[in-house]
């Protein structure tokens, strides 16, 4: 899924790894990692990361703080309020969005739920 979501952006690459973050960075010649925060929280924990990641390699880490109309969000709250069944339709991309549902009506099938 994320592929699809970034398929539009030539610049993006979507790669999957094992390990320490910073191993796949020194392999690949990254020296910078970009971290979203939503709120105080995450950055108390993002902080000590990123310190011990510099610590580890020669990598930097930038905070970019989102947007105060999606600081609520976490996919653990989405799927939580879809399976409920309130429309989250607004906070996925439409594809996403489908997936979503299709999971939690074949969960509800096998009794999952």
């Amino acid at each position: 899924m994320l592929e699809e979501a970034c398929a539009d952006f030539a610049n993006v690459r979507v790669d999957g790894f094992t390990g320490l973050l910073t191993t796949f960075c020194q392999e690949r010649d990254i020296h910078a990692i970009v971290k979203g925060l939503r709120a105080v929280s995450d950055f108390d924990y993002e902080l000590q990361m990123a310190q011990m990641n510099a610590s580890l390699a020669d990598v930097e880490t930038v905070f970019v703080p989102t947007s105060p109309e999606y600081s609520f969000l976490a996919s653990s709250l989405v799927k939580e309020v879809a399976a409920f069944g309130g429309d989250v339709s607004s906070l996925l991309p439409a594809f996403v969005h489908e997936r979503l549902i299709s999971r939690l009506a074949e969960r509800r099938e096998s009794g999952d739920a």
